[in-house]
């Protein structure tokens, strides 16, 4: 046995040696909602069992307020072109949302998407925003594709009445050519704790970019995720805490190559294990269940979950999707997709 396959099942012991009293039985089930819409969603945040907000292209945003059985449109005036690729809520009331390509969108709504105040628009030909993140209602911070050579990296602390640019320092910070970020489920980039924050990329190049202290201070990891073409890559993360975390992606161009498409992380990031038992297939989003002690993640072959914190995962679904969520205290994941499809995973 090699060296490197000694690695892999050293790091997946560790996962499953520590808190193991997390593990719980987990029985999942998917069940189909009426979104009211066909248009491809990509965007969606879980505020609780009952709240979560969904978006997507021709400027589509939706919200329920009662699980699922009802989407109510919540249409910003213009935007009827717009592709909203990421909506992070914090109530029924309070919700952000980004839109991918030019001109770039950030708008913000605080009565239940009846008004929206627009925070930022940026007109660059080239410009290019895959997803934000907030660690609470006015700390957050949105990462985009290069733009002479930097990646687009924007931070607020005022609740979005501020945007501004984050300029890295680091040589390592300079993306390689063909090397971009993914806004296939707004999640290439989370954050946790205080400060800690993390964002993948694909193409040329499938690494992982941390900063401990907001994106003042950054360091850079490869991943074990596939890379070398504009279809590659590292597609979504999520993490339990500051150490543990999960990527996952591979080839949205062959969604059922079940290899490079996943990896862990028990060390905040620096170091990446391959899955041992990957997902089945390319896979676009990945979130963290807490009440389940379980990772969920979705794609458009399917999905498949972990109980050992990203080390082996078990196929749970046909049915393809393009972002999972879940609310911190909740015993409910959402997931949405092509075609306006909206789905609840109970457990």
């Amino acid at each position: 046995m090699s060296i490197k396959t000694w690695v892999v099942i050293f790091g997946g012991l560790i996962l499953l040696g520590c808190n193991s009293n997390e593990r719980r039985i987990f029985s999942p089930t998917w069940e189909t909602l009426n979104s009211g819409t066909t248009v491809s969603l990509r965007g969606l945040s879980a505020v609780s069992d009952e709240v979560a907000w969904a978006s997507g292209q021709f400027g589509t945003i939706l919200r329920t307020v009662d699980g699922g059985q009802t989407w109510e449109k919540k249409q910003i005036p213009g935007t009827d072109s717009v592709d909203f690729r990421d909506i992070e809520a914090f109530s029924d009331q309070l919700a952000y949302v980004l839109s991918a390509g030019s001109p770039a969108y950030i708008f913000k709504t605080e009565n239940g998407g009846s008004n929206w105040v627009k925070q930022l628009e940026d007109t660059l030909p080239n410009i290019f925003l895959d997803g934000m993140a907030f660690w609470n209602e006015q700390r957050g911070m949105v990462i985009g594709d290069p733009i002479n050579e930097k990646f687009t990296l924007l931070s607020t602390t005022s609740g979005g009445q501020n945007w501004s640019p984050i300029v890295p320092t680091e040589r390592s910070m300079r993306p390689s050519t063909g090397e971009a970020g993914f806004a296939a489920s707004g999640t290439n980039i989370t954050v946790q704790g205080s400060g800690c924050v993390w964002f993948g990329t694909g193409g040329t190049n499938a690494r992982i970019f941390r900063s401990l202290d907001g994106g003042e201070t950054w360091e850079v990891n490869r991943s074990p995720l596939a890379q070398g073409t504009s279809s590659k890559g590292i597609f979504s993360l999520a993490f339990v805490d500051t150490l543990r975390g999960v990527a996952v992606g591979g080839d949205y161009r062959n969604p059922n190559v079940n290899t490079e498409n996943s990896a862990y992380t028990a060390n905040g990031g620096r170091t990446w294990y391959s899955a041992i038992t990957p997902p089945q297939g390319y896979r676009s989003g990945v979130a963290y269940l807490p009440n389940a002690g379980t990772y969920v993640t979705v794609g458009t072959t399917g999905s498949d979950y972990s109980t050992d914190f990203g080390a082996t995962w078990t196929f749970m679904d046909t049915v393809g999707y393009h972002s999972v969520q879940t609310a911190s205290s909740s015993s409910v994941a959402w997931a949405c997709g092509a075609d306006g499809k909206i789905a609840r995973l109970t457990w």
